[in-house]
């Protein structure tokens, strides 16, 4: 099998591999990189589990090669934690709003939630719901989920897309 080299930049740093064409991009991330952040929930792009951003957009990595991310820049539930260590705002939500059970779609969950305060830093119970659909939780019944990225929102103050700017 043929392999292709890729490069790009995750979680702020630069990484280079040589993957077969057919790798995925979450087998990428957690096979090469050992990132195990994201999760491998579905395989069929349902669940969200394996939610990662991609230039700015939520991507699930189940569904697009490695090579397709070829230059391009991608934080994973590894990359939203601070750099010391601290929880961001969205961990931190999850916490203390008990925003997970058994944790499975919480990396997923959290990074689409990420994306979301990027492009709407105060949504309404309504928007939060809607953004997040695309990812399932099992356990939780989305109640805290959403009350923790009200927390999320509410303790950024539109931080984090001015951040982004």
């Amino acid at each position: 099998m043929s392999k292709m080299q890729v490069s790009m930049t995750v979680n702020g740093t630069a990484v280079e591999a040589r993957v077969e064409h057919r790798t995925l991009l979450i087998h990428f991330l957690r096979d090469h990189l050992n990132l195990t952040g994201p999760h491998i929930g579905c395989d069929t792009s349902h669940c969200g589990a394996c939610t990662v951003d991609l230039d700015g957009k939520s991507v699930k990595s189940c569904t697009m090669f490695a090579v397709q991310a070829d230059g391009a820049s991608i934080l994973t539930i590894e990359g939203i934690t601070g750099a010391d260590g601290t929880l961001h705002a969205l961990q931190d939500g999850f916490r203390e709003m008990h925003g997970l059970q058994c944790g499975f779609c919480t990396p997923g969950m959290i990074t689409r939630a990420y994306r979301l305060l990027q492009e709407n830093p105060h949504p309404t119970e309504e928007e939060i719901r809607f953004g997040i659909s695309g990812n399932l939780c099992r356990c939780t019944g989305y109640q805290n989920i959403v009350k923790a990225v009200q927390y999320a929102a509410e303790k950024l103050g539109g931080k984090l897309k001015e951040a982004a700017e």
